[in-house]
């Protein structure tokens, strides 16, 4: 239960957080993005923020060795540099200057009720359902080599 509510506390921070930000407001993000138009370098800051209160906290859990709730650390393994993740990123990347929200903020502007991100919520898991079936057809052909 402790897990419960310490994942509903970070997560209601974080939506607040992009909320205040302005990651929420896909004009905001676009015009971050636009660099060779009125650039609006505000979400900068608001990144660098976040990646210095980020590497604090690694820094800290990392030589703790453990979660705060007690659990061990599941931490990405993965180093190689492959097409896939080539391919995805170039994705996440076009998918969110075109739309102008990524995963996070997006869910929070559905709980605002914003059309926008609603269908590109709706698109998002579209996407994420024909990834996971073609990943299952990809690897059931390999295992049938």
């Amino acid at each position: 239960m402790g897990a419960l509510i310490s994942s509903f506390i970070a997560g209601l921070i974080f939506g607040v957080g992009l909320l205040v930000s302005g990651m929420a407001n896909p004009a905001k993000v676009l015009g971050f993005l636009d660099l060779a138009g009125a650039w609006d370098p505000s979400l900068a800051l608001v990144m660098g923020g976040a990646i210095c209160v980020a590497s604090v906290a690694f820094a800290f859990i990392i030589r703790r060795g453990r979660t705060l709730s007690g659990a061990p650390l599941q931490l990405p393994t993965a180093t190689q540099i492959d097409r896939r993740l080539v391919v995805g990123s170039l994705m996440f990347g076009v998918g969110w200057g075109l739309a102008g929200f990524c995963p996070g903020p997006a869910i929070v502007a559905v709980g605002l009720m914003q059309t926008k991100a609603v269908i590109f919520t709706l698109a998002m898991l579209a996407g994420m359902a024909i990834f996971e079936w073609l990943d299952a057809r990809r690897a059931a052909a390999i295992r049938g080599r």
